[in-house]
């Protein structure tokens, strides 16, 4: 089965046309390392909790937008071996590719799929 790589920002909400932008490049840079699908999401009913919920997870405040994005590997192999690929392309240093938000408040993660209908 597949291998998903899963990100949850906040972006301030006047970056959403940057964000955009960012985001197309990137899903080339992705898809070009073996990436089959990537789709961003851009939060529209995202409630705040009192112990959990995203906006907490990111520390998002009133002017920013929780994102949540997701990247379709064919296998955790392909996977591991285009994040390494990408790690060692200049288009990923962050003066070639800065980020239209706080990146050291980013979630990521890997899973494995187990049930896809």
């Amino acid at each position: 089965m597949s291998y998903i790589d899963c990100f949850v920002a906040a972006v301030p909400t006047e970056n959403k046309d940057k964000y955009l932008e960012h985001a197309k490049y990137m899903a080339e840079v992705f898809k070009e390392f073996g990436a089959l699908e990537i789709v961003e999401n851009w939060g529209d009913d995202v409630p705040d909790g009192k112990i959990t919920s995203l906006p907490l997870a990111v520390k998002a405040d009133s002017s920013e937008t929780v994102v949540f994005s997701w990247v379709v590997w064919p296998s955790k192999e392909v996977r591991d071996s285009g994040w390494a690929a990408m790690m060692e392309d200049p288009r990923m240093a962050p003066d070639q590719n800065p980020m239209p938000f706080d990146g050291k408040r980013l979630i990521y993660g890997g899973f494995n799929t187990i049930l896809k209908c």
